[in-house]
């Protein structure tokens, strides 16, 4: 043991020591210090008692002590009422420390004091709130957790507010976030008709889900998990090193939905691309799929030469003539479901069988070729977007966030199904969303949460499931095992021999498989 192991012990063993004395003689000090203020008292009436007068006072007091001397018990009586004496008055005289004040009371108040001057006029004689007013007279109801947080706050408003303006409640929005925390996610629900505001505090969304296979019908796709106030479907999921059960985000597709085509849109690194692989592994197993990587990052790379999926492209030229045979191949669905329609027979099978086009990152690729002085990629969406959904053609586009501008009014239009990833300012969640966003972000997002919008509907949280590139080396093994074990070959480096597949003709050349297409697909696809 080292000398200041040595001195750390003995220092330990000291303060020890002491503690345990202090308890120990404490009443023994506590008697000693009233026997002090006793004697110090009578010195002080000694010194100040007149001097024709010191003799009459000794003769009392001896009296006095004879007579306890001569009673019963006299001396024992006399020695309790000294020792009593003394450790009245050799009591620790502090004064007792004020209670801590209440935080969820001066958190309340603080709340209150940041809305007065956005909720009173100077011409309202009584006004709700009012500089130096009880919070109390405008909050109906509020609830903290153990950590004193707000958890719920339910709060009146004067009638005169204007309520019903998307800027003026995202002020009020903005307020009461920042004074009840920014480290969590507020849901604000206005009540319009009794002036009433209710806002409560959301549960982080669970960030441990892998991809695996979903129980979900053939068409239906899992865009995330989200709260269990949001949807009333449940589905069991492999969570952690258990089974549970959560609430998904739920993506119909198809001749029937209301929204066929995908627009996700997110910051950088908070997981477009992740989305866009687990949509790919949840579809390959009744699906065709083409991928286009607009930012040649590779993210894709997993899927490639894999059973069901045509091909992975990342260069201009190939994506071009990707989204040329998407384009011809979408129009000879169309023709066959016409002819099919009009004879009364039934469509042929690879007509039928969806096909999903997956673009990431199309303003880079646009952008590239305007520089070229190439056709537009986005240009070429415009038939698969409009005709899509009845030739089982679907449509999912991923980009930035800050490339929102960028993306052509045609594909906003198509794209009904809407979600972002990451940060999201409520300025920009009409434009990025179609609808205002009801729920102030968290200062901290982790990867893989945003906010769905389907449809009509009104946004809700949702959590991608975390679906990393395989190829990877940081990606972490379990997550690696689980994406690997959905891709069509048991192993992301080989592959294995498969059974009947959709393939095109001619067979995939090995310059298409790097991004350096030559000729626009075939536009035939049979089955093996």
């Amino acid at each position: 043991m080292t000398l200041t192991e040595h001195l750390a012990r003995g220092r330990e063993f000291a303060r020890t020591a002491g503690d345990h004395a202090t308890d120990m003689f404490g009443p023994l000090l506590t008697i000693g210090r009233g026997l002090r203020a006793h004697g110090r008292w009578t010195v002080k009436w000694w010194n100040g008692l007149p001097k024709d007068r010191r003799g009459p006072a000794v003769l009392l007091a001896v009296a006095v002590l004879a007579a306890v001397a001569l009673l019963p018990y006299g001396p024992l009586l006399a020695l309790l009422v000294l020792m009593g004496s003394a450790a009245w008055a050799g009591r620790d005289r502090a004064p007792a420390a004020e209670p801590a004040p209440d935080t969820s009371q001066l958190k309340l108040a603080a709340i209150y004091t940041a809305l007065t001057p956005y909720l009173v006029h100077e011409s309202d004689p009584s006004p709700l709130y009012a500089h130096g007013g009880d919070f109390k007279d405008a909050f109906g109801s509020w609830d903290f957790d153990a950590e004193g947080r707000l958890t719920a706050l339910e709060l009146r408003y004067p009638a005169y507010f204007t309520d019903t303006e998307p800027h003026a409640r995202a002020r009020i929005e903005h307020v009461i976030h920042s004074k009840a925390g920014r480290s969590r996610e507020y849901r604000f629900s206005w009540d319009e008709e009794t002036n009433h505001l209710r806002v409560a505090a959301l549960a982080p969304l669970p960030t441990d889900i892998t991809a695996q296979p979903f129980v979900t019908a053939q068409g239906e796709v899992v865009l995330g998990f989200t709260d269990t106030t949001s949807t009333n479907r449940m589905i069991p999921v492999r969570q952690g090193s258990g089974t549970t059960h959560q609430p998904p985000v739920v993506w119909r597709t198809g001749p029937r939905s209301g929204e066929p085509h995908l627009l996700a849109l997110g910051t950088h690194g908070q997981g477009t691309s992740t989305l866009l692989r687990s949509l790919a592994l949840q579809v390959l197993p009744y699906s065709d799929v083409v991928v286009i990587d607009g930012a040649g990052t590779g993210e894709h790379a997993c899927l490639v030469g894999r059973p069901g999926v045509h091909t992975v492209e990342t260069s201009l030229h190939g994506s071009l003539a990707v989204l040329e045979w998407v384009t011809h191949e979408t129009q000879r669905r169309l023709d066959a479901h016409n002819l099919a329609k009009r004879t009364g027979g039934a469509p042929p099978q690879d007509t039928t069988r969806p096909l999903w086009l997956l673009l990431d990152h199309p303003a880079e690729l646009s952008e590239l070729a305007h520089a070229e002085g190439k056709p537009d990629p986005q240009d070429l969406l415009e038939v698969p977007l409009r005709h899509g959904r009845t030739a089982h053609v679907t449509v999912v586009v991923a980009d930035h966030l800050d490339a929102l501008d960028r993306i052509k009014p045609t594909v906003r239009t198509a794209t009904r199904a809407r979600l972002v990833l990451g940060q999201l300012d409520p300025d920009l969640a009409p434009e990025a969303l179609g609808a205002p966003l009801d729920i102030t972000p968290s200062s901290h997002t982790p990867p893989g949460r945003g906010y769905a919008r389907l449809g009509v509907q009104p946004p809700v949280r949702v959590q991608v499931p975390a679906t990393p590139d395989p190829l990877d080396e940081e990606t972490p093994a379990d997550q690696r095992n689980a994406v690997i074990a959905l891709l069509p070959h048991g192993d992301s480096r080989t592959e294995a021999p498969a059974g009947p597949e959709p393939v095109m003709l001619p067979p995939e050349s090995p310059e298409e498989r790097t991004g350096e297409i030559q000729q626009p697909l075939p536009t035939v696809l049979r089955l093996q």
